[in-house]
Parts: structure tokens; sequence; C-alpha cells
């Protein structure tokens, strides 16, 4: 591990993913479940049996979301030794420190979906292509990997892209179906992230102003002469793809 990752991942929650909620960590845990559960849950298989693996699972959210609805089957993985104690704390036991690559070593055809949320991004390209490999060797046949990631195409994108000083690549829509065709990906999809504010009337505000944006963007892509089928507008996108 360089010096960077050793230093800014060790309290990695306090410092940065949790920084708002240090003081009401529970808070944090029950948002990123409903966030998850709205957000990645219907893009995963019916069957509740499927064997499951979380990379990067941070304090367990994604991993409780599944668990809630009767998914058993889950693992999850993390570097952060602050936030896989305090997924434990929740009561989130699948979640367990240690490096991805040792933990995937020898798991050949173990899992039938991988999945990362705001992971991808923190790899240069060497290694996102070398963890990708290695993922994709993981699955079983027709496997599915789902990745959540910052959307560079995104109104400030660069405010999200660069707001984590560990994060080593952005992509857009485009450059994330060539990744995953490029490594050997089926059925690739890149799709727009859940968005939500906490209010009835901000939240009907917020669709309003939604809608309007992306009238605007579409018509500036068209005054380009470019196409909004190519174009993911939230601030995160969702890549789904099957090995």
């Amino acid at each position: 591990m360089t010096n960077y990752r050793k230093t800014l991942y060790t309290n990695y929650f306090t410092n940065q993913a949790g920084r708002e909620y240090t003081a009401h960590q529970k808070e944090k845990f029950e948002q990123d479940c409903y966030h998850f559960g709205k957000e990645i849950l219907k893009y995963l298989p019916n069957d509740k049996s499927i064997r499951m693996l979380d990379i990067g699972c941070g304090i367990g959210g994604f991993l409780a979301a599944c668990k809630l609805v009767g998914y058993q089957n889950v693992e999850g993985i993390d570097l952060s030794e602050e936030m896989i104690k305090i997924a434990n704390e929740f009561g989130v036991s699948e979640a367990k420190l240690g490096d991805l690559n040792e933990y995937l070593k020898d798991k050949n055809a173990a899992y039938d979906v991988i999945t990362g949320m705001d992971i991808i991004e923190h790899f240069t390209k060497d290694e996102l292509l070398a963890l990708i490999e290695t993922i994709k060797k993981a699955l079983k046949p027709n496997g599915m990997v789902i990745f959540r990631t910052p959307n560079l195409d995104a109104a400030f994108g660069n405010m999200y892209a660069n707001g984590d000083f560990t994060h080593e690549n952005y992509m857009n829509k485009n450059s994330a179906t060539q990744l995953m065709m490029a490594m050997g990906f089926k059925n690739v999809k890149v799709l727009p992230s859940f968005l939500k504010v906490n209010g009835f009337v901000k939240e009907i505000i917020r669709k309003v102003l939604w809608k309007c944006i992306l009238f605007r963007y579409k018509l500036e892509l068209f005054a380009s002469a470019r196409t909004d089928k190519k174009v993911v507008f939230t601030p995160n996108m969702i890549i789904v793809a099957k090995s």
C-alpha cells in the first residue's frame, strides 16, 4: 500500500465518507441502507440464494439492504478498519477487514454477483484493469457485476470526481461501457443513479428543477450535434454487466 493510501484510508469514515455523520453514525448507516435499497436492489437476480460479494463495503449499508429483502448469502470486504468496526456494531457481521486481491485469490467461479459502491474510482487505470480481471475470474458463468462510480458528465462532475483525494480515475457512460466491453463483459448497461432529498416539498421542487436541467442539457447536446443517448446526467452512474 502506498503511503497516501495508508494515511487516508486508516480513518476514512471520519475524514471523508462519514465526515458529516461522525456523531450520527446510525443516521448515515440507515441513509445508506435506504438509498442502496432504492438504487441497486432492482438490478439483482430474484433468486435470494445467490452468493454475493460487496467490495469496499464501507459501514455495510448495502449489505444490510440486501439482507432486509432476503439475500442472506452475502459478504463484504473493506480496507478501513474504522468502517468495518462500525458495520459490525450495526449488526453487519458479514463485513470483513482485508485486502481485496488477497481475499479473491483462489476464489474462482465463487460468486453470482460482485458489487462495488464508490470503489472503482479509487484505482489507477492499470490497477482497475487487473482488479476487474480478478473479479471476472471470481464470478460464476453469467455472473453479474454492479458498480457505482462518479459520472464525469454530470453537472459539477469535477466536484464529485475530485472531491476525494483518493480518487485515481474518472469515467462517463461511454468510457465505462468501453472498459467493461474491453474486459470481456456483455450486456453492459450504464444507468442513472437514484436522486432524492429529504422533505416532501423539497423533493417535489428538486424533481421539477431536475427536469428543467435535463431539458437544458439535452438542448445543448442537440445544438452541438451530439446525442444524449450516450450520456448519463446524474452525479453517479450505475454500471451493470454480465461475465
